[in-house]
């Protein structure tokens, strides 16, 4: 089985590279391929060029690469920060370019159909944004934005998330309790069926 695991935090040895790590350490453990992208460590470029619109094939040396990664995998984890109620400008950069029209989806004539193999995908995120007044205030657009207009769009049904705050708050104990559920979760959601 083949894990893409995605990170998207500029600081290294933030705790989202905790969480990146503790996930691809469980996945390893338990016998999976792991594909490790680091989008700041690796320089990811976000933007999308007007080459790339619709359904013309990247020509990105680099965006080739995730494309093809993308489509062979069977998992998809991804690791990043809640900033503004979305996810870093390079992740949706990565979105834009890879999981993109003709490689994770197509239009039909019944509609938009998922082209994507992965069967399960993984989201984690982090928050300094108490999660009782983040629901109060915005709702959860994440979870949205990620089981509704990207994994189910393109075909993954079996969707986890998990929002861990207050990462600023948070105590030594709460960040090795947020790891263990890391290790779980992704435990869970790549078992062999």
């Amino acid at each position: 089985m083949q894990i893409s695991v995605i990170l998207a935090h500029p600081r290294p040895g933030s705790f989202n590279h905790a969480i990146a790590s503790a996930a691809a350490e469980a996945l390893l453990n338990a016998r999976r391929t792991v594909n490790f992208h680091d989008l700041y460590a690796e320089k990811f470029d976000p933007l999308l060029t007007a080459d790339e619109l619709g359904s013309e094939p990247p020509t990105s040396p680099q965006v080739r690469a995730h494309t093809r990664e993308i489509t062979s995998a069977d998992g998809i984890v991804i690791v990043h920060p809640n900033w503004w109620a979305q996810p870093p400008a390079i992740l949706k950069g990565w979105v834009d370019r890879v999981i993109r029209q003709g490689i994770a989806y197509e239009f039909r004539a019944e509609g938009p159909v998922g082209l994507l193999k992965a069967k399960a995908a993984v989201v984690f995120n982090t928050s300094n944004t108490p999660l009782d007044q983040e629901m109060t205030l915005y709702g959860d657009p994440l979870q949205n934005l990620w089981k509704t207009c990207i994994f189910d769009f393109c075909g993954i049904k079996s969707f986890v998330r998990r929002n861990y705050t207050s990462v600023i708050m948070s105590t030594p104990q709460q960040r090795a309790a947020w790891l263990a559920d890391v290790r779980d979760v992704v435990a869970s959601a790549f078992a062999e069926k």
